[in-house]
């Protein structure tokens, strides 16, 4: 999660492998919209000789929706390339790093930025040969890692855009290891049925998988009236032309040759998309394993097809199997069963369909009936933002759930515990306000759900996510030399 080797083809293929996608309204320059999208999934730190790069013989996108259809009026494209300056030597680096420009800096990656816009495809060249920083790779090899590297790689392209291509400290938290054993909420895994594998499990608090992990993250921060149609500037919450939908996708070459050619196997003809991501989670955990790679080459228009995973989605089903009720009396966050009994029969979620493939409608959510990012009614997996809501002055961890309509499921921020949000949204806990007539989970454990932390203000979350409060927002990549050990 959210959508680290999500699939089985696109788990072998890791340099094309979307792990999150992030678009908010920047916090520090709220005309402008940032959008992030991250790519190589539970990238160790410590990773030499061959440091973690983009591949070369991808296009990476990141592409706009802004008229409810669909499908692409924006795309921006990011192509790298990659050179060796030093053929004698296996190094990545053969001294300090101490500058973009450094000649002891073998293995150097840039890239082409270009915004494509549709149906003209008009090409607008945004930047050539923009430097990406090198790898974390100690405190001798790229000391001042930051300010030396990571900084200078933000390039200013005019028009107020910036874009920055590079390493960076895992921004999403979750528990892997807990919930991909058979459901395991590790906060509540007492009340789990163990099918008499073993006896109650112990509570115990949750552990970050990603914790000390890294990224490499694609980011663009944008005026707003450079993604809406017709160049309008958003300022009205109301409005559906306030909101977009955004997706990123990694395509490649259909025909690849592993006969060698000059030193490197080569790909040709038209590109294919092999990855995407839209909502977090949604390939992860909503697409059938049969499924998953052929709706990582589908495009988000087509994504009706999926929608009856949508409204009666295995997890909500498998809940009520999976904490049966205690012998004896369970803590009040733990009534599972008097919260979960709700979807026996009732298959017909149609308040996760507006939440993962319409975006929600004004009016339709009782606690917040004037927020809307709705972006019409063609089912489609885009994160869905409006952009006309502004950043919050309290920002909290579990955005719309807590009332901070700044945060998933408007978007999605660095920091929103998108896992906690949708384990709640699955479980009903905004269902009442969407679907008439749904019942009420009365009994709060929709509430008290949660993966890893238990939501709240504090932003910094407590992990090692290290976000930063400007652009690019995602923290310094943790350092080889630095990284634990596995048994800490």
């Amino acid at each position: 999660m959210s959508s680290h080797r999500e699939a089985p083809e696109i788990s072998k293929d890791p340099v094309a492998d979307s792990t999150d996608l992030y678009a908010f309204v920047s916090p520090d320059a709220p005309s402008t919209v940032t959008l992030i999208a991250n790519y190589l999934p539970l990238e160790g730190p410590a990773g030499g000789p061959n440091f973690y790069e983009f591949g070369d013989d991808v296009l990476y996108e990141i592409l706009i929706d802004n008229d409810g259809d669909a499908r692409p009026n924006i795309s921006f494209q990011f192509l790298f390339k990659t050179t060796v300056r030093n053929q004698n030597t296996f190094l990545y680096n053969t001294g300090p790093v101490q500058s973009l420009a450094s000649p002891n800096w073998n293995r150097v990656q840039t890239y082409d930025l270009q915004r494509v816009d549709y149906p003209s495809g008009h090409v607008t060249v945004l930047g050539t040969d923009l430097p990406c920083p090198p790898c974390n790779v100690g405190q001798l090899s790229t000391p001042n890692y930051e300010s030396a590297l990571g900084a200078p790689a933000i390039q200013s392209l005019g028009t107020g855009m910036k874009a920055f291509a590079g390493q960076r400290a895992e921004g999403f938290y979750v528990d892997l290891g807990s919930i991909f054993d058979l459901g395991t909420l590790r906060p509540f895994q007492e009340l789990h049925a163990t099918f008499g594998v073993t006896g109650p499990l112990s509570a115990m608090s949750g552990i970050n998988s990603t914790n000390t992990l890294n990224v490499h993250s694609l980011a663009l921060q944008i005026p707003k009236d450079q993604l809406t149609a017709g160049g309008i500037n958003p300022t009205d919450p109301s409005k559906q032309s306030s909101v977009i939908g955004v997706w990123t996708a990694a395509s490649r070459k259909k025909v690849k040759f592993n006969e060698v050619f000059l030193g490197q196997p080569f790909e040709v003809g038209p590109w294919a998309q092999v990855s995407r991501l839209g909502n977090p989670l949604f390939n992860e955990v909503i697409v059938p394993m049969a499924s998953k790679d052929f709706w990582n080459s589908s495009e988000p228009v087509y994504d009706s097809q999926f929608a009856k995973y949508v409204s009666n989605p295995e997890l909500a089903n498998l809940l009520p199997i999976l904490y049966t009720p205690p012998s004896a009396a369970a803590p009040a966050e733990g009534a599972f069963p008097k919260l979960f009994s709700y979807n026996n029969g009732s298959p017909n979620r149609v308040d996760l369909l507006a939440i993962l493939l319409t975006g929600i409608p004004a009016g339709t959510l009782s606690v917040a009936p004037s927020f809307q990012n709705f972006t019409g009614p063609t089912q489609a997996d885009m994160l869905r933002l409006n952009m006309a809501i502004g950043p919050s002055g309290t920002p909290n961890t579990l955005g719309l759930l807590a009332l901070d309509a700044a945060g998933f499921p408007n978007g999605r921020r660095v920091f929103d515990d998108v896992v906690t949000i949708e384990l709640r949204c699955i479980a009903g806990v905004l269902a009442p306000g969407i679907v008439p007539g749904f019942p009420n989970p009365g009994d709060g454990a929709a509430g008290a759900i949660y993966d890893l932390v238990n939501g709240g203000t504090d932003t910094t979350v407590g992990g090692t996510e290290n976000y930063l409060p400007n652009f690019p927002y995602l923290g310094v990549p943790h350092s080889g030399y630095n990284a634990p050990s596995v048994a800490s």
